[in-house]
């Protein structure tokens, strides 16, 4: 489907990503990890241009969840009609670009090769470098795309798909980990858990949605590791719990929706009270979340309470933005390619730790 999207200021931050003197790099984004095609394209003059997003949820709710086949098979379907579409809407030229960036890892294996294939085959015929980006530092970088949006250094509370992590962020290639889950990703407790409940997929947004008409406190649900003294998660147990009191008895309307809001609840209380203990561990002043479930409303309301509290900033993307795109991907790749990042070979990493990608040479005396 086709996203309209506002021009956005030259200057994204004051942090000043892309020096105001420097040519206009026009740089195309290409996301397809999993089950979502996202391409955009950005100038580092004039801001994101355009981009258009097409999600496999209906083809996928069949299921109950991702098909991987299913899901390259229509990346490839997809892929190259939303890029003639974003380009018709941005009125650029294709020979107009100065990269391609794309989504090189963690991911689908199948699905990112879509991705690849075209970013690389489109490169090489114009003559531009192909950027091989990580799907979290995209999720990481996106609050930057907003207004206002946060400076360096801060603390990252990543919550996107499988992953649940907090990184210490000190620039651009720069991020130490400081924690993450040790089992279950929030995201995958919200889904495990609709499901439990017979919300279908996909089950986070529904179950959000169902604990809006709930009150917490009529269930008592764990707080795995609220009071560790690491910065690690554990969600499993959580989700256990649940499985648990729903088994013990026939839930009605109002009773269903309880157990949605108390779990909720639960997992507010854990990522509130460790991004909190992040910030605190790193003398941080801002505080930037990132991905699905940072569009969590409770979450949100939270961790802006806390924040006002406490005396920090906090950060979050457009709401559009929280979920995999390709204007995440367009602008973390033009970041690298302003910071002189070089260009990659062609490959994917299913698998890839965000803190090892390092910081583009020309950005390591900066």
């Amino acid at each position: 489907m086709r996203v309209p999207v506002p021009h956005l200021p030259s200057h994204v931050t004051a942090s000043q990503p892309f020096p105001p003197d420097a040519s206009d790099r026009l740089v195309l984004g290409i996301e397809s990890s999993c089950d979502e095609t996202g391409i955009a394209l950005f100038s580092t003059a004039r801001g994101l241009l355009a981009h258009a997003l097409h999600s496999q949820v209906d083809m996928h709710a069949a299921y109950g969840g991702v098909v991987p086949e299913l899901a390259s098979r229509d990346h490839i379907r997809r892929i190259l009609p939303l890029t003639r579409e974003v380009l018709r809407e941005a009125s650029a030229d294709i020979h107009d670009l100065s990269a391609v960036a794309y989504t090189e890892g963690p991911g689908l294996a199948g699905a990112l090769l879509v991705g690849s294939g075209l970013a690389h085959g489109l490169a090489f015929a114009l003559g531009v470098p192909a950027i091989g980006v990580h799907h979290l530092e995209g999720h990481l970088l996106s609050p930057l795309l907003s207004t206002p949006a946060p400076d360096f250094p801060f603390v990252a509370l990543l919550v996107s798909g499988g992953h649940t992590q907090l990184m210490q962020v000190e620039g651009l290639g720069r991020y130490r980990l400081l924690g993450e889950t040790v089992d279950d990703a929030a995201g995958e407790a919200f889904d495990k858990t609709a499901k439990i409940l017979g919300l279908g997929y996909p089950g986070g947004p529904a179950l959000s949605r169902l604990a809006g008409t709930g009150q917490p406190g009529r269930f008592r649900l764990p707080r795995p590791k609220l009071h560790s003294e690491d910065l690690d998660f554990s969600f499993s147990g959580l989700k256990t719990a649940v499985w648990m009191a729903a088994r013990a008895g026939d839930l009605d309307a109002s009773a269903k929706a309880d157990l949605a809001a108390e779990f909720q609840e639960a997992v507010v209380d854990v990522l509130v009270g460790k991004a909190i203990a992040a910030v605190d561990q790193c003398s941080a002043e801002r505080l930037v979340i990132a991905g699905g479930v940072g569009a969590n409303v409770r979450l949100r309301a939270r961790l802006d309470e806390a924040a006002r509290a406490r005396g920090f900033e906090v950060f979050y993307p457009r709401l559009e933005f929280c979920t995999d795109n390709g204007a995440m991907i367009a602008f973390a790749g033009a970041m690298r390619v302003s910071a002189g990042a070089p260009a990659g070979a062609f490959g994917v990493r299913p698998r890839w730790d965000l803190a090892s990608i390092g910081v583009p040479v020309a950005a390591q005396s900066a």
